[in-house]
């Protein structure tokens, strides 16, 4: 089959492809398996309970159901979901939003799809214009998402040691050179997978570098305040004219309605929107329409702090806990500081194989975790630290992920 250039550059293997093969072939083998790689959301049964609720409600309400699944909604999304968004987040924060400051995409994974595409690229002039991520590892899901090959430029982190066992990445500013290629700065709070949320001060200044250079600040806020809220310190949401905020529905246990937010001035969302025409005709309804009573409220923000929150910081306790008592003796190892998101980021310091050969050796025992040389995309310098980490997912079943950890010392402790 002969493929253009599109095709062959987004039908060939990459790092999210594997991770969402490895969970997909899991679940149709049948066999147990303790996947601790992916990023589906637990099933918390309270949010659970409330979303069948909802369901119920809008099945009661045929006007309803014929509107979630019967009529197509505008690209920009559905106006009522907007106007309650708009207004909860500014009767919170004070925040100047119109429904025309917001845009609906189907999922965060495809509003980035169109954002680095949007900014990243040739340009009219012939210049080429790349998306400065100054602080990794980042995402996996980013890495593949440009038309353009060499699109991405990544900056290292600095890494300060916070504990015996615990280390933490900071941006390093004086890495972080912003030459006139750079179309964009985008950073996730919290980072998967590192569980890493940016510091006030750290946002501040990626804000204000990014207003003195012209361009915007994307921020990836899939796991962030106000909702889902799976964050552990005390932060509060940034947004301003310069800043375009994603959020998600994906980690309020909602990953199958496929719905991701945008947050941004006027001309960036009337962009967004005249490209999800053309992508998509049109967005989802599904989840947007769950939400909307929540979100008008104001009960989304309660549900976030009382139910999500304290189920996620229960397990990141937890999961640090089983993951010390494991690889305790077995090597010299450091745990990424906990603050956010549902993953452990594992620094193993003086491990005989690579971790991609640990992530195959765990494979073959069930146990799927991500090996960290994914997340170091775009950089333009080699760095062994690349080589020596996993992410590890604690959102599965307790005895599920217990048990998976003990198969991660069993198989660690064999290289010694």
């Amino acid at each position: 089959m002969e493929l253009s250039s599109f095709g062959e550059r987004f039908a060939k293997e990459t790092g999210i492809l594997d991770l969402m093969d490895d969970l997909g072939t899991a679940a149709a083998q049948g066999e147990k398996t303790y996947m601790l790689g992916g990023g589906n959301p637990a099933h918390i049964p309270a949010l659970c309970r409330l979303w069948k609720r909802r369901m119920r409600q809008i099945l009661r309400r045929g006007c309803e159901f014929e509107a979630m699944v019967t009529d197509y909604d505008s690209p920009r999304g559905r106006w009522a979901f907007l106007e309650a968004l708009a207004a909860l987040l500014n009767r919170e924060y004070g925040w100047r939003l119109t429904p025309r400051n917001i845009a609906v995409t189907n999922g965060s994974q495809s509003a980035f799809f169109l954002l680095f595409n949007m900014y990243a690229g040739r340009s009219p002039a012939g210049r080429r214009r790349r998306i400065l991520f100054p602080l990794v590892p980042e995402y996996i899901g980013y890495a593949d998402q440009a038309l353009e090959p060499g699109s991405f430029v990544s900056r290292r982190s600095e890494i300060s040691l916070v504990g015996e066992r615990t280390f933490k990445y900071r941006v390093d500013f004086d890495r972080m050179e912003m030459g006139r290629d750079i179309a964009a700065i985008c950073a996730s709070r919290p980072t998967n997978p590192t569980g890493n949320v940016l510091t006030g001060e750290e946002v501040r200044r990626l804000a204000d570098t990014a207003r003195e250079n012209g361009i915007p600040l994307i921020l990836d806020n899939a796991y962030g305040c106000p909702f889902p809220n799976i964050i552990f310190e005390d932060v509060e949401p940034f947004w301003n004219e310069n800043v375009v905020l994603v959020m998600s529905l994906s980690k309020l246990g909602l990953p199958a309605v496929r719905t991701g937010i945008i947050i941004a001035r006027e001309e960036i969302i009337d962009a967004v929107s005249a490209m999800n025409a053309v992508i998509s005709l049109s967005t989802g309804s599904i989840g947007p329409l769950m939400l909307l009573p929540y979100v008008r409220s104001g009960e989304i923000l309660d549900i976030s702090r009382r139910i999500i929150r304290p189920f996620y910081r229960g397990k990141s306790r937890a999961a640090v806990q089983w993951v010390t008592e494991a690889l305790a003796g077995q090597t010299d190892f450091a745990i990424h500081k906990s603050e956010g998101a549902f993953f452990l980021w594992i620094w193993f310091r003086d491990l005989s194989i690579t971790t991609r050969e640990l992530y195959e050796r765990l494979k073959r025992r069930n146990v799927i975790v991500v090996p960290g040389c994914h997340f170091f995309f775009g950089l333009e310098e080699s760095w062994s630290h690349q080589q020596e980490c996993i992410r590890l997912s604690f959102s599965q079943a307790e005895e599920d992920v217990r048990r998976g950890i003990e198969i991660l010392g069993e198989e660690v402790g064999r290289l010694s």
